[in-house]
């Protein structure tokens, strides 16, 4: 079952740079889950892959650098029984660490000041409040 990674429609990763790791989960598969290895870890090499170019290589470090483990990027699956099952889920959750790795930043934001009306409005607001607290208040025999 060696299968290509599809990440968006320029970059495919060749299955000869993806690794695989299997073990055994815990959790559901009743005695089965005591001889099936259905636990699946799958690395992407970043740093070593040869259809990344420089600039999403840098990308990728930058965005996911803090789950970058010796350039490597790591996903666990042990949700499904089935380790077929498992091997799907981390090639989509990979997949999509990735997109999002390669997404180009959100620009800054640029700060703005209030606009004269803004600023009116809401000390009007904060007036208004404070007339209806005093108007609250019990009216004392020294205030009269």
């Amino acid at each position: 079952m060696v299968q290509d990674l599809l990440i968006t429609n320029r970059l495919l990763i060749p299955a000869a740079e993806l690794q695989w790791r299997f073990s055994r989960a815990s959790g559901p598969g009743g005695q089965g889950v005591n001889t099936t290895d259905s636990r699946v870890e799958l690395l992407f090499d970043v740093e070593q892959s040869l259809v990344l170019g420089e600039f999403r290589r840098q990308r990728l470090q930058q965005q996911l650098g803090t789950r970058l483990v010796d350039g490597c990027l790591r996903v666990v699956v042990s949700e499904q029984r089935s380790q077929w099952q498992n091997r799907q889920l981390a090639m989509m959750r990979l997949a999509e660490l990735l997109r999002q790795g390669l997404k180009p930043p959100s620009p800054t934001r640029r700060a703005t000041r209030p606009g004269r009306g803004a600023v009116k409005r809401r000390l009007d607001a904060k007036k208004l409040r404070g007339q209806q607290k005093r108007n609250r208040r019990k009216i004392s025999a020294s205030e009269d």
